[in-house]
């Protein structure tokens, strides 16, 4: 069973907390205010973008202080008696043992929804009658909603992090997990993560986990990310939906190509569907899909495109009738997208290679690849003599002369015999 690092490597201290450290310090010269009574401001309102450590801050600083968190998420308390009911004694009462007490409400904006009944009045009648802490946590403390309750909170921003500070914590989790990162890996998945420290560790653990070393070309094709709507969510709802159109309806959620979430799916397919019958039906839904992808390419016919989301959708999601769903299961970004962005440049220099051939003996670039190259390869990983005079006569550049010599030193006996 796979845990997710964003928990097994959670901050447990503020020390561990990276970024915002003027935020960090409001908070606690807030929290230290009621050391001397109860403040003006009964309640902190942090707000910032998610993943960036709002949450994970209050959960820290209530270790450091040895504090009783008493944590629920706003959502799940709409109506005005739900909020009463727990936050509204939670405030009032001390613990069994003495000890103090935080309150802390996370996902503030969860009672802004047209189901909210009265739930931000009651979270301001809660705050001034507070007699601990409170801290509510939104992503956006200036949505018209919240106005009123804004003038009772002391109001505390979390900003991005920088790259430097998120490749730092992803380093201290490579460290932990004996994974020996190169700093353009690290540096390039936190500036993919656009300061989203919780999506940064999720990348870096689909990306490196069960390795011991992890290479900037690990990583380098994460550019085919999509970041809009999270593509585990778009694999969940076609693998564990109980309808059709469900299924389908993860085509308008993934901000994606047809033939790159196909490959998402193809590659994730086998480890969330772990019944072999159900996983033999969805394959076979997933092939059909592919033959309509190939009459595609051949004809032309874009009108096929319906059936290749059917079959790779919803065709996939009726495939499963033994297969329970499972819990985390790490995401894995598809093996020959992967290949395929390695192995560009050496594409790109066989191409070139094939055109200069081409040009010199008139057959197509394609012949020449197939017929020439593997020929060329042989003399110039054998005869530097011979494969100077070739190079020279094709035209060659150094990137095509090392790519046929093999090796960076047989290709300066070629340069030098020339």
């Amino acid at each position: 069973m796979y845990a997710s690092w964003t928990v097994r490597h959670k901050p447990k201290t503020l020390g561990e907390i990276i970024g915002n450290p003027q935020a960090i310090a409001d908070l606690v010269s807030w929290l230290r205010s009621w050391e001397q009574g109860i403040p003006k401001k009964r309640a902190a309102l942090l707000y910032g973008p998610p993943g960036i450590g709002k949450t994970v801050t209050v959960e820290a600083l209530a270790s450091d202080w040895s504090l009783e968190l008493v944590e629920k998420n706003a959502s799940d308390y709409r109506t005005e008696e739900a909020v009463r009911t727990f936050a509204g004694l939670a405030s009032q009462y001390g613990t069994l043992f003495g000890k103090k007490r935080l309150v802390l409400f996370d996902e503030l904006d969860g009672l802004t929804g047209r189901e909210d009944r009265g739930g931000v009045g009651a979270i301001i009648k809660v705050v001034k009658q507070a007699r601990c802490p409170i801290v509510l946590i939104a992503n956006n403390a200036y949505n018209p909603r919240l106005s009123s309750l804004r003038f009772y909170c002391l109001l505390i921003q979390f900003k991005k992090p920088n790259v430097r500070s998120v490749a730092k914590r992803l380093r201290q989790i490579c460290q932990r997990e004996g994974i020996e990162p190169e700093e353009e890996a690290l540096k390039f998945i936190a500036q993919r993560s656009q300061g989203d420290v919780r999506s940064a560790i999720n990348d870096l653990q689909a990306l490196a986990q069960g390795k011991q070393q992890l290479t900037y070309e690990d990583v380098s094709w994460l550019a085919y990310r999509d970041r809009k709507d999270a593509i585990f969510n778009v694999l969940r709802l076609i693998f564990y939906s109980k309808s059709c159109d469900a299924a389908k309806s993860a085509v308008d959620m993934a901000d994606v190509d047809h033939n790159m979430l196909f490959e998402w799916i193809y590659e994730n397919m086998p480890y969330h569907l772990r019944d072999l019958e159900d996983l033999a039906r969805a394959m076979e839904s997933l092939a059909t899909a592919d033959l309509y992808r190939s009459r595609i390419r051949q004809t032309r016919n874009w009108k096929l495109t319906r059936y290749v989301v059917d079959f790779m959708t919803a065709g996939v999601a009726v495939a499963r009738e033994k297969t329970e769903p499972a819990g985390f299961v790490p995401l894995r970004f598809p093996e020959r997208i992967k290949t395929l962005s390695r192995t560009k440049k050496e594409r790109q220099t066989k191409s070139k290679i094939g055109w200069k051939i081409k040009r010199r003996c008139h057959i197509s670039a394609a012949e020449a690849i197939t017929e020439f190259l593997p020929y060329l390869r042989v003399i110039f990983e054998n005869n530097a003599g011979m494969a100077s005079g070739i190079a020279k006569w094709l035209e060659l550049d150094d990137a095509m002369v090392e790519y046929l010599a093999g090796t960076k030193k047989q290709a300066k006996a070629i340069v030098k015999a020339d």
